[in-house]
């Protein structure tokens, strides 16, 4: 019978060990996803600052190209026109 008790105490300790393993991986795992949830928000917010320059230069680049093609009719126009015709008021 003793042999029964000692077999017996073996296979709890066996699974108090394997319990205190997955407590133990438990815990790093959610240590692990802290971190990774803390990344990924800091990721977050690079890429909306990123899409808020992108979105700055966009508009920068509309009246860049809006001034450009204003530019171009007057020449167009002071091109086209007989001396002494062209208004600055265009």
């Amino acid at each position: 019978m003793k042999m029964g008790n000692e077999r017996i105490k073996q296979k709890f300790d066996d699974i108090n060990d394997k319990i205190d393993f997955m407590i133990e991986f438990c815990h790093e795992l959610q240590q692990e996803n802290k971190e990774l949830v803390l990344k990924i928000r800091g990721l977050e917010s690079e890429l909306d600052t990123k899409d808020k320059t992108e979105k700055q230069f966009s508009e920068q680049d509309e009246l860049i190209q809006s001034k450009i093609d204003g530019l171009l009719k007057k020449l167009n126009y002071f091109s086209n026109s007989a001396p002494g015709e062209y208004s600055s008021n265009l």
